[in-house]
């Protein structure tokens, strides 16, 4: 059986500022409607849910707030979701997640995400933008599991600060560790720790010129190698035509089961946003015959 992580373990040494929490639950509702529904199981500030959009297709569009408009040093922060099987949902954030700069005595801003996907269920994970503040640390750790049949788009963009202000790569430390299991084997295991100032970012390398960085996974439990091999195929045509060396570079590559993944080195977060979802597009028609749909914003 699969359990979610709720309990967020850290040191006790030095303060934190809150301790907030989010778990949801989605099922499929009875015959002959079989739509996604959304059940909060618990909630804690600065997470929350305000309510599930219906979705045409039978899924849902549910917007992740933090109602303190970012991280704080100190946070702790737990976001959890289980996908019932058959069910089919879009999570999003209302706009990018600000990490604000380190508080001297706090602990690190740290935040712990886990999704369980159950049987032939669907899960859209499409946040905006990660952008650590001169002076911020922060710490990710995230877990995806897939059950037979599921599926997951999952993108994720890092970017170097706040340029408006002229902070590039001005953050104290970033790490973001990913775990994706399916069928209780990994598939995915990714550790990043970001130190611009002991570390340069600008090397050669590791991202040169380039300012953003990005990650599209993509995964469905159970498809045939042909499927896989013409996606690839078709997203490699598509990354070639989409580089242009100086402002983006793409890049695709196949996990060894299950899935694919889709890395962007870019100048601008709208050029690698605009990409993903042409990858998106593509891979959701060939692997679920539909249309990939942009989540609507609230604000």
């Amino acid at each position: 059986m699969m359990t979610l992580l709720t309990d967020v373990t850290v040191p006790t040494a030095l303060q934190q500022r809150t301790s907030g929490r989010l778990h949801l639950h989605f099922s499929q509702t009875d015959a002959p409607s079989l739509r996604t529904k959304l059940v909060v199981t618990d909630q804690q500030p600065p997470l929350r849910v305000i309510r599930a959009f219906p979705m045409k297709d039978g899924s849902v569009l549910t917007h992740l707030h933090n109602i303190s408009g970012g991280i704080l040093g100190g946070d702790q922060l737990t976001l959890s979701a289980c996908l019932g099987e058959s069910t089919q949902v879009q999570l999003t954030s209302t706009g990018a997640t600000r990490v604000y700069r380190h508080r001297e005595n706090y602990q690190d801003a740290f935040q712990q995400t886990h999704f369980v996907i159950g049987k032939g269920a669907l899960l859209e994970y499409l946040p905006d933008p990660l952008i650590p503040f001169a002076g911020a640390r922060f710490q990710q750790q995230t877990r995806i599991e897939l059950a037979t049949g599921a599926g997951l788009f999952y993108w994720e963009v890092i970017a170097p600060g706040r340029e408006a202000h002229d902070e590039i790569f001005a953050y104290d430390e970033v790490g973001l560790t990913l775990d994706i299991v399916a069928e209780n084997s990994p598939i995915v295991l990714e550790r990043m720790r970001l130190r611009p100032a002991q570390q340069s970012l600008t090397s050669l390398a590791r991202m040169g010129d380039y300012r953003y960085f990005g990650t599209f996974y993509i995964c469905k439990v159970g498809c045939v190698p042909a499927v896989w091999s013409a996606l690839e195929q078709t997203l490699f045509t598509l990354a070639q035509q989409r580089t242009v060396p100086g402002e983006i570079l793409w890049g695709v590559s196949t996990m060894p089961a299950h899935g694919m993944t889709v890395r962007a080195l870019s100048m601008t977060n709208r050029a690698i946003s605009d990409g993903f979802y042409l990858f998106w597009k593509d891979a959701k028609e060939k692997l679920y015959g539909k249309t990939a749909i942009l989540p609507r914003k609230v604000y």
